[in-house]
Order: C-alpha cells, then sequence, then structure tokens
C-alpha cells in the first residue's frame, strides 16, 4: 500500500513535491515537540542555529522527494543530477582497490547512490525496517541497474568486503547510529555521539580508498549538485581515532551547506556513560 502511494507521488514534479516538503517541514516542527527540541538543539551546538527556518524547510523536502527518488524512472531521476568532481572517484577506482562512497545525511543523500551506480556497480549498505510493510518500500524500490543492497549485519558485511577486494565501490552513511557494540564514542561537534567504526575497519582490511561525496539540493526543484571529494588524511590506527577523524570530515561537509544537514536526526542515542553502567551490571550479574 505505501509503495504505491509513493509510486503515485513519483508522478508529480520535484518542484510539486518540495514545495509540499516545505510546508510538511514547519507542520512537523510546529506541532512535535521532541523533534522541534532536538532540531534546536542539533543546530545550537554545530553553531548553525541561524539556519533554522531553511533546515525546517530542508527537512520537510527531504522526506517528501522520496517518493521521486525511489519510485520515479532512474532516467527521469538522474536527470535532475549534475555530477561535478567525478574524476576524482574514478581516479579512487582506477586504482583497483575498491572504493568506500562516505556520504552523511546532507542534502539529498538518497540520490547519491543512483548517481554513482549510472557509471559504476555499487554496493550500499542499508538497514532493514523492522515492520515487514516498509520492506517492499525500503528494499525493492531503492534497488536499481548496477544499485545493490546489503544489510546491515554479518552476511552484508562481508559482501561489502568481497566487492572491496575485487577492486569494486560500496556506499555508507558514515553518521548513521550502529547497532550495540558496532561503534565507539566519537566527538561530533563537540559532543560524544556513538559512531560506526565499519569504515575505517573496511578500509584497513581492504587496502580501499574513502572517497566523501553529498548532492546539494538545488532552489526550486531545480536538481542536485552532487560532489565528489578525496579523503586524503592517513588513516589513525585506532578505531576511536579513525571514527574522530571521518566525524570531522563529515562536518566540514555539512559546512558546505549546513542547512541541509537532516538536523531532526537522533545522531546523540544513549550516551556513554549509560553504556559503561549496563556493562558493569552485566559483570556483576
Amino acid at each position: 500500500m505505501l509503495l504505491r502511494f509513493f509510486q503515485f507521488l513519483s508522478i508529480f514534479p520535484l518542484s510539486f513535491l518540495h514545495a509540499a516538503g516545505v510546508l510538511a517541514g514547519w507542520f512537523v516542527y510546529l506541532l512535535s515537540p521532541g523533534h522541534r527540541r532536538r532540531m534546536r538543539e542539533n543546530l545550537t551546538r554545530a553553531g548553525y542555529l541561524d539556519y533554522l527556518h531553511e533546515a525546517v524547510a530542508e527537512a520537510g523536502k527531504n522526506i517528501f522527494e522520496l517518493p521521486f527518488i525511489w519510485c520515479a524512472p532512474a532516467q527521469r531521476v538522474l536527470k535532475t543530477a549534475v555530477i561535478h568532481d567525478w574524476e576524482i572517484a574514478q581516479s579512487a577506482l582506477n586504482a583497483g582497490k575498491g572504493v568506500i562512497f562516505l556520504t552523511p545525511h546532507l542534502g539529498c543523500f538518497e540520490i547519491i547512490a543512483q548517481a554513482i551506480a549510472s557509471r559504476v556497480p555499487l554496493t550500499a549498505l542499508y538497514r532493514p525496517p523492522k515492520k515487514n510493510a516498509l520492506k517492499p518500500l525500503m528494499e525493492t524500490a531503492r534497488e536499481r541497474e548496477q544499485l545493490h543492497l546489503a544489510p546491515a549485519n554479518l552476511a552484508g558485511v562481508r559482501v561489502l568486503l568481497k566487492t572491496l577486494r575485487k577492486g569494486g565501490a560500496i556506499g555508507l552513511l558514515p553518521d548513521q547510529v550502529p547497532q550495540a557494540g558496532e561503534g565507539v564514542w566519537a566527538k561530533f561537534f563537540g559532543k560524544s555521539a556513538y559512531t560506526m567504526t565499519l569504515p575505517g575497519k573496511l578500509a584497513s582490511m581492504s587496502g580501499a580508498q574513502l572517497v566523501l561525496s553529498y548532492a546539494k539540493r538545488l532552489p526550486r526543484g531545480a536538481g542536485y549538485a552532487v560532489h565528489f571529494e578525496l579523503f586524503d588524511a592517513p588513516l589513525p590506527e585506532h578505531a576511536l581515532d579513525q571514527a574522530t577523524l571521518i566525524n570531522s570530515a563529515m562536518e566540514k561537509l555539512i559546512a558546505r551547506c549546513p542547512a541541509q544537514y537532516f538536523w531532526g536526526y537522533n545522531r546523540y542515542k544513549g550516551s556513554p556513560d549509560n553504556d559503561e553502567a549496563q556493562l558493569l551490571e552485566k559483570v556483576a550479574s
């Protein structure tokens, strides 16, 4: 049912969906105290509170563009994406050791996978939905030609590593909160956030190159500017240092268009103190 609704919405122009998204963004912001508080706290912490009004509108666009990105014909979607700096990614691919594309929740991050897959095969990590009703939408609709999905579990990680060792390309959202035991507490805009260690581990095990990417949303539904940038800093040995360095790189990308980061995302789930307390309870029992 939800898939059919998204397919129906995908018929409309992107400009219409973005306009509707602006209204929806403000509707949610005004009616949800928790969402409103989280957005303001996250923007304040990062020093971007002046972008609040723009961020509310962009958050709504982020949701309402998904039917178009996931369900519209691939050719129609790709026409909206202007790719910049692809030579950076291609050079990394030519090295033959694999490429890990790192994309934060910035701009239209969903279109980046399709933009990459239009040029080379890509395997993207995703978290399977807990509700079965969402699976057709979250899985079937997102797969495209040369774009494959790997679940965020051990089997999926093995697929990613195998792809890299063959010199292929994978995609990760490094600012997505990982499952318990799959991350470290690293600073993100000055506050400890549970951060995945997978990018550093995969790079260390395969020798793959990290490439940063983001898709800036253009005004009035004009499309997206997709950018690529080489992550040229050497990765430290320890997981915490790796995660901290990658978080810092994400902060620099976000600074390019701060209003388009998904500030309503609950990036700071839990706390290091809670994790330590739970660990002590387990040891005591």
